[in-house]
């Protein structure tokens, strides 16, 4: 899997006050991984009224956006809530959702955390639960 970097400019704070629900704000190159390993990156655009959109790089075919909310847990951390629709051979198969919590630096330049998976059929049965971790980079206006 090709991997992409995108940075913030060094020595450039993104910090709007030290809170990550501040913080969090704008739009993030996201690396994912599970058991260690790289599984997929992403962009994600946190927004300030708590929802945020993400389009991965999976193939199109099984689906690779999706939506979701998020809010503030504490100072530096936020959770996120999203879910998406999934396809096999460009047919619709499920669904699934994921919740992470995150950590922003306080420069707001990054954030890192763990997440959980779960992909559903169509009927609701749970077919399998992942948890992995998220790494994420700023990339400035």
């Amino acid at each position: 899997m090709p991997h992409l970097m995108v940075m913030a400019p060094m020595g450039e704070s993104h910090s709007k006050g030290g809170k990550a629900s501040d913080d969090i704000v704008g739009t993030w190159h996201v690396s994912y991984t599970v058991e260690g390993a790289p599984f997929a990156e992403a962009f994600i655009q946190w927004h300030n009224d708590g929802t945020e959109w993400e389009n991965a790089n999976v193939p199109t075919l099984s689906g690779n956006i999706c939506m979701g909310s998020w809010k503030p847990v504490d100072q530096r951390h936020v959770s996120r809530n999203h879910i998406g629709w999934l396809y096999t051979n460009g047919f619709l198969s499920g669904y699934f959702t994921e919740t992470e919590t995150d950590e922003v630096a306080r420069d707001g330049n990054s954030y890192h955390g763990v997440n959980d998976q779960k992909i559903y059929d169509l009927n609701g049965k749970l077919q399998v639960e992942v948890t992995g971790t998220a790494s994420a980079t700023r990339i400035s206006p």
